[in-house]
């Protein structure tokens, strides 16, 4: 494993860490900020916090050395926007329905969404570990789907976490198509595009903004949770691909659902054990790559330097 190869581990594991604060805290605030409208200030709080990071970058002298976007990377740019207008709304929504350490476990789903998209449009090569993942991975999900007590029944509030893990695994290839550009006009793209979007969605559903605490509260937790997670994450794309990027970021729901159960101090459903189990299992599988995969990577030249 060489030396870049390392580093995009590092990036991808700082996104994911950070990630993680998104389910735990977006509940506390739910309860006084509607779905919608938290979806939007989430990433305008990315995009606003991004922005004045390079602000600060361009002031403080340090010159531009990443790629800017180009007409060529108009397609995936607009469906990046689209999908991540959609995923947090319907992540939002689903934390109103179901506790936040399940919606924190759901996430993992994204890399079976991410994977197997990587797969039947780009051509990413899935190995043997990956597909297992993808299957622990999957049957978790469908546990953690199923709400306990007197007769089973099937969650909405799971099914709208699961649908938003689809949109993000469409945007995470999206955004693979562009990681070689500058990471931060990406986000900051992600962030006005899509929170602008989900804002004018909000306000259209008659939706207001909340006091000025709880909004720059949202603010802040999209420009750490949104904004720099994304920052961080697209750089490991740049050597790690779409799908295996998505591997190791499965540590994060395991944080966030730690957080979760620490923060409400809430028992976890009767499926929830067993769920984060195989969920363990799944992320293992996907996070440590076979033999052969390390092998590859270590004789594998080191792409050029922005």
């Amino acid at each position: 494993m060489n030396a870049t190869h390392k580093t995009a581990i590092g990036w991808a594991v700082l996104a994911a860490a950070l990630y993680a604060l998104s389910s735990p805290f977006s509940k506390l605030l739910l309860q006084e900020v509607s779905a919608t409208m938290m979806a939007a200030l989430l990433y305008l709080g990315a995009g606003v916090g991004m922005s004045c990071l390079g602000l600060v970058q361009r002031r403080s002298g340090h010159p531009r050395q990443e790629s800017r976007l180009t007409r060529r990377e108009l397609p995936y740019t607009l469906g990046m926007v689209v999908l991540d207008m959609a995923a947090p709304i319907l992540l939002m929504a689903g934390l109103t329905m179901t506790t936040p350490e399940s919606a924190s476990l759901l996430n993992n789903f994204e890399i079976v969404a991410t994977s197997l998209i990587a797969l039947l449009c780009f051509r990413e090569v899935i190995g043997r570990r990956l597909w297992g993942a993808i299957g622990l991975i999957t049957l978790s999900s469908l546990l953690l789907s199923l709400e306990g007590g007197a007769s089973l029944r099937f969650s909405w509030g799971s099914a709208l976490v699961l649908g938003a893990c689809v949109c993000w695994g469409f945007e995470n290839n999206c955004t693979r198509m562009m990681s070689s550009k500058d990471p931060l006009e990406i986000v900051v793209i992600k962030g006005f595009g899509s929170g602008g979007g989900a804002l004018l969605i909000a306000l259209l559903l008659g939706e207001r903004l909340p006091p000025w605490g709880d909004l720059l509260a949202a603010l802040l937790l999209g420009f750490v949770s949104y904004g720099l997670s994304i920052f961080f994450y697209v750089y490991a794309q740049r050597s790690l691909g779409a799908a295996r990027t998505s591997a190791y970021y499965a540590v994060s729901p395991f944080i966030g659902a730690g957080l979760s159960l620490v923060i409400f101090r809430q028992a976890p459903g009767v499926f929830f054990l067993p769920a984060l189990a195989l969920m363990a299992l799944g992320a293992y599988l996907a996070a440590v790559p076979s033999r052969q995969a390390e092998d590859a990577a270590s004789l594998a030249p080191e792409p050029p330097q922005p």
